[in-house]
């Protein structure tokens, strides 16, 4: 089932590489921004709790469905690469094995724990 499930998340980045190729944007922004949405981590320099609620809304599957559909009915092609990018860096995490968190730890995600747990 692990292997199944790691399919559909490199078909989702797949996509998410082919959406951003309709663009009209460099193919540098792409590896650019991936990682962007890694910056929700800073909410963890709170508490375990807002840091868990921030990272699980920029790597939330729906919220990328929802900027991207935004931006498509819109015609903003910035909104459209916002949702782009927030479905291929969730598919990318899942990949790895990082899930959304549980507020106890941030090494506590829906896929398991990451590392050792302690």
């Amino acid at each position: 089932m692990k292997n199944l499930l790691t399919l559909e998340e490199i078909a989702q980045f797949a996509l998410s590489i082919f959406l951003f190729s309709t663009l009209k944007f460099s193919w540098w922004i792409f590896p650019i921004c991936i990682l962007l949405p890694d910056v929700s981590i800073a909410g963890y320099l709170f508490n375990p709790k807002s840091g868990a609620r921030l990272y699980n809304f920029f790597h939330h599957k729906m919220t990328a469905v929802f900027v991207l559909v935004a931006g498509f009915s819109l015609y903003l092609p910035e909104v459209e690469l916002a949702g782009i990018i927030l479905l291929g860096h969730s598919s990318m995490d899942r990949i790895f094995g990082y899930g959304l968190k549980f507020s106890d730890d941030f090494r506590h995600t829906h896929l398991g724990w990451i590392g050792k747990k302690s």
